[in-house]
């Protein structure tokens, strides 16, 4: 009697297994037909487009606070590397949101390079900021 309950445990985790990877195999189906349209990769080509040239715009204005950043990084200053933002999220905000001794509010755009080297800035928000 126990060996059947054993046997159908099993059958029931392998039907779960099944079902699991059945529905990441579909997901994974619809996600790639949705990113393949034209319209998205239009949208997403734009979206690019937009955050280098907001990148090249807060470029110099920024760079000296990521160059700040990395001179704390060389210099081992904690102070400056723990500093939070003291918005509603109270996370570590990064070198590009830094002003001097305050930091700008949250919401203002991201800003960094890409692996290429080239500026890019971008707009997010921390959940609960919301």
């Amino acid at each position: 009697m126990m060996n059947g309950g054993g046997e159908e445990q099993r059958v029931r985790e392998a039907v779960r297994r099944h079902e699991r990877s059945s529905t990441f195999t579909e997901a994974e189906k619809v996600i790639s037909a949705v990113l393949s349209d034209p319209q998205v990769q239009q949208v997403r080509a734009r979206s690019k487009a937009a955050e280098s040239e907001l990148g090249v715009e807060l470029s110099a204005r920024l760079q000296p606070f990521q160059d700040r950043y990395g001179q704390a990084l060389r210099e081992s200053d904690t102070a400056v590397l723990t500093g939070i933002c003291p918005g509603t999220h109270g996370r570590w905000d990064g070198p590009a949101s830094w002003t001097t001794g305050t930091r700008r509010r949250c919401e203002e755009p991201r800003w960094g390079h890409t692996s290429e080297g080239r500026p890019i800035a971008w707009v997010d928000s921390a959940p609960d900021d919301r």
